[in-house]
């Protein structure tokens, strides 16, 4: 890389392009500068335009509610399901109900792949063709999950991923991508990402964006697609440690048959009062946890003033006071693990819920 100087869509972003569609199963990927961007590009790509309406589940990182207010369009929450933390069919029919009750231009909505585990698109899929809407898959944390043998990223017309250091396939910064099964979408995109270039950097032919994967990272991710499906393998048996450890005492995550989680995170759903108990029984042993996440985008403060479908989103409040994320890499060792598990035990066992 440093011998051909090309570090701005070096030949190492088109390679890695090349060896992600092979290994998701899309036909095309372009890389972007973040997982954010990632979305905006795949909304403009869409043709999403201020006015629109998208549903959008609440309880999730900001960026995917961001992403649909930077380009104008009005975000809906709805809500999710409490075992799997996915939207479910019954809170998307209520979403589109929503937004034909209240006349607003209905065009898609955005389902997250939350904490690894992917959204049933099966499911969700002919709802959305049924209303006419496009279905995408937010998959920052899922890249390498799959569903009944098609991983993430063929799952559904486009998805998009983040290439933060935290999930399943990191660089070393920032980096992201849009996978599409659909040719012309997959030419906007590359457009989108250089200023909406055309036939060269001069000639524009809509307004862009500046959102392009460093060559630097590209080449990490190259390295690190060499050991992914190794890594993969090494979080699964981290989360059947953890399930086979704990599964009696705490609710786990649950995984369908036939379905592959990346298991970028894995998080506990506790009782009501015992998660910052727990948190700091762990803390105070020298074990990191995390909360992901502890206000749904329907109560943050910048997201206030979007429709709420529905009345209201009860599983995600809920959900929002109950979830605490352990340890989770490939390179967790079992006596590591064991103290980890061991610890959880103690706070729940030494107090009386």
């Amino acid at each position: 890389m440093l011998a051909h100087g090309a570090y701005i869509l070096g030949p190492e972003v088109g390679e890695f392009e090349r060896r992600l569609g092979e290994f998701t199963g899309a036909n095309h990927v372009v890389g972007c500068a973040n997982g954010t961007d990632a979305l905006v590009l795949a909304l403009r790509a869409l043709g999403v335009v201020p006015g629109d309406a998208v549903l959008v589940p609440s309880f999730t990182f900001c960026a995917t509610a961001e992403a649909v207010v930077l380009v104008g369009a009005t975000p809906v929450f709805i809500d999710v399901d409490a075992a799997t933390f996915s939207v479910n069919a019954t809170s998307m029919q209520a979403g589109v109900s929503f937004c034909k009750e209240r006349r607003l231009r209905l065009v898609g909505i955005i389902a997250v792949d939350l904490f690894g585990l992917p959204e049933p698109y099966h499911i969700l899929r002919p709802i959305a063709d049924g209303e006419g809407m496009w279905l995408l898959a937010d998959a920052a944390q899922s890249i390498g999950a799959a569903d009944r043998e098609r991983r993430v990223g063929s799952l559904t017309r486009i998805t998009t991923a983040s290439f933060f250091p935290a999930k399943p396939l990191g660089c070393y910064g920032d980096g992201g991508a849009v996978l599409t099964t659909d040719t012309e979408v997959a030419k906007r995109l590359r457009s989108l990402r250089a200023h909406g270039q055309g036939t060269n950097k001069y000639d524009s032919v809509r307004i862009g964006y500046n959102s392009r994967l460093d060559t630097v990272q590209a080449a990490v991710l190259l390295a690190k697609l060499d050991i992914f499906s190794d890594e993969l393998r090494r979080r699964k048996m981290v989360a059947d440690r953890y399930a086979a450890s704990l599964g009696d005492i705490v609710r786990v995550p649950v995984v369908a048959e036939g379905v592959v989680s990346a298991w970028a995170q894995y998080t506990l759903t506790l009782q009501i009062g015992q998660r910052d108990i727990v948190a700091e029984h762990l803390r105070l042993a020298g074990i990191p946890t995390a909360v992901y996440y502890s206000v749904p985008l329907h109560k943050q403060t910048a997201y206030q003033a979007y429709p709420v479908a529905g009345g209201g989103l009860p599983v995600s409040e809920d959900l929002a006071g109950r979830v605490l994320s352990l340890p989770m890499h490939p390179y967790l060792e079992a006596d590591v693990q064991d103290r980890i598990v061991a610890s959880v035990r103690g706070a729940l066992t030494g107090h009386h819920w």
